[in-house]
């Protein structure tokens, strides 16, 4: 049966990325949820999607328990989200202030997320180095490749295989049956984002996906039964 996960919780109707909306999601029937993790200055990974909170300042230059109330430390976000599984994105992009080259902040996320039971999590994330950190630090714990371009089913599952990644996570708007069928032949879980239109669900659960990350879980959950 697909998965539906809650993209940053149930962000169509509380704030994304908190604790209200996971809560929300968990309530509206996700059996998942998906966020983002960023490093905060003293090296606590917290949930936010952005690199700078509201008033401009940089997460990574900023201590945990300076920033905003609403952005929660990782190990209280995976303790708030109770039976869900947690897809854990890490933000690790060149183009932002925040990379870093030693992935501190893969090795303090795998640090918690090998404490998970292992069907109930999924470290991802668009930098390919990133994830094969992961995959160095702890083996046992799920990695899964994101993309939005449309390298081909074959270039992307044939990276994410030879790293050793058990999962890709494509662009809703590129996802074809071809698509998931390369993958599952492959032997890796296909989890599609974002996808808020019933009939594109209703597609996309008919290729065979195994998950769906959602703003709407509640509508999603309706079609999966």
């Amino acid at each position: 049966m697909t998965l539906v996960i809650g993209h940053r919780g149930a962000s169509k109707v509380e704030k994304e990325n908190t604790i209200a909306a996971f809560t929300r999601a968990l309530e509206m029937g996700a059996d998942w949820v998906e966020f983002d993790v960023r490093r905060a200055a003293c090296g606590t990974p917290v949930v936010h999607h952005d690199a700078n909170v509201a008033d401009g300042r940089f997460i990574y230059e900023t201590a945990a328990k300076d920033l905003p109330d609403y952005v929660s430390s990782l190990e209280d976000v995976v303790e708030a989200c109770g039976p869900m599984g947690v897809n854990i994105e890490i933000k690790s992009d060149l183009e932002e202030p925040d990379y870093d080259d030693d992935h501190r902040v893969v090795d303090s996320v795998v640090a918690i997320a090998r404490q998970i039971p292992r069907d109930k999590v999924l470290i991802t994330s668009f930098d390919m180095s990133a994830i094969n950190r992961s995959h160095d630090v702890d083996d046992s714990v799920p990695t899964g490749f994101l993309t939005s371009d449309d390298l081909g089913a074959e270039v992307a599952v044939g990276r994410a295989s030879a790293h050793g990644h058990v999962a890709v996570n494509p662009w809703v708007e590129i996802v074809t049956q071809r698509w998931v069928t390369t993958a599952h032949d492959a032997g890796l879980k296909v989890y599609s984002w974002t996808c808020d239109d019933p009939k594109r669900m209703k597609e996309l659960i008919s290729f065979g996906v195994d998950g769906i990350i959602t703003n709407t879980p509640d509508v999603l959950r309706k079609i999966v039964g």
